[in-house]
């Protein structure tokens, strides 16, 4: 049966910021503790602008509410962006508007260690001071990074409560929005993987059950008074929890892992934009299960494009 939702202007929006990946992969067995021969790449990475082109790269409208470097670097992050059809209006270019991410890798893909600089945000919050009614007003739903100053957390959860928009929470440092567990009760859903969630609830998931989590995090859940999570598991797969007690898992594709960065941005994209549509929380996380191990299979950080329909999310 065909999907009848159509989209608003906007379509789904994204708020957050914009890093430059600065990736190492060494070419024989890693060694953590010596030097490492390999090559190094130079990505357009971070969280809220992976999830933004994994977004458009669905054939869905898509806006980015966001900070970028006022240099050639810059403009060619704008520049691909707006190669993939994302609407890059609210897009503001400042000085020092980009943050860094260093991540070496071992000889299996698997990330082994990074440091991150993360940008002065604040530039957002007058973004949206300036014309956060019509962003919002005029959009399906709002992924939003949820370790972003407080101030621009805040603002973004008035105006989808001012016009009734579902919003989606992705992190980028759990150790930050933690702080801010108050807000993160006004979120309709938050996206994060295992060792995330542990930060979150201060308890330590890593020796337990799919199962076992599912009963942990619902308790979790109704005392924190969130409203849903989902819980990314690697290769075990995902799950999901609301705080009526509902709960379910979703397997994860079996394919060969090349890299894993991105992947769980490509997860987030998938399922915001199933949820926002009117899919299933299982329906949405089968989307993006597909759309992550697209991500994990290549050496790219976000997936491919596919066309409208392969997924049915909307009317065009």
């Amino acid at each position: 049966m065909k999907n009848n939702v159509i989209q608003k202007k906007n379509g789904i929006v994204v708020v957050g910021a914009i890093f430059v990946d600065i990736k190492g992969f060494p070419q024989d067995i890693y060694v953590p503790d010596g030097r490492n021969a390999g090559y190094i790449e130079y990505i357009h990475g971070g969280v809220a602008r992976n999830v933004v082109e994994d977004i458009a790269n669905l054939g869905l409208n898509s806006t980015f509410v966001s900070i970028v470097d006022n240099t050639a670097l810059g403009e060619d992050v704008k520049q691909r962006l707006q190669n993939r059809n994302v609407n890059t209006e609210y897009m503001k270019s400042i000085e020092n508007g980009m943050g860094t991410w260093l991540a070496v890798f071992d000889h299996n893909g698997e990330l082994a260690g990074s440091i991150s600089h993360r940008p002065n945000l604040m530039p957002i919050y007058s973004i949206l001071e300036e014309n956060g009614d019509t962003i919002i007003e005029n959009c399906d739903s709002v992924v939003a990074e949820i370790d972003m100053d407080e101030e621009i957390v805040e603002k973004v959860v008035y105006l989808c409560r001012k016009h009734n928009k579902k919003l989606f929470g992705v992190v980028s440092n759990m150790n930050i929005a933690i702080e801010r567990k108050d807000l993160l009760k006004q979120f309709d859903c938050l996206i994060c993987n295992q060792l995330e969630s542990s930060i979150l609830f201060s308890r330590d998931f890593k020796e337990i059950s799919a199962e076992e989590l599912s009963h942990t995090l619902i308790d979790e859940l109704q005392q924190s008074e969130f409203n849903s999570l989902i819980v990314t598991l690697g290769e075990a797969g995902s799950l999901y929890v609301k705080n009526n007690g509902e709960s379910g898992f979703c397997q994860a594709r079996q394919i060969e892992v090349k890299d894993t960065t991105g992947a769980g941005d490509a997860f987030c994209a998938g399922t915001s934009a199933g949820l926002t549509y009117g899919k299933s929380m299982l329906e949405a996380m089968k989307i993006g299960s597909h759309l992550a191990s697209s991500v994990i299979a290549s050496c790219e950080n976000v997936c491919p494009c596919f066309s409208q329909d392969k997924f049915d999310i909307v009317k065009k």
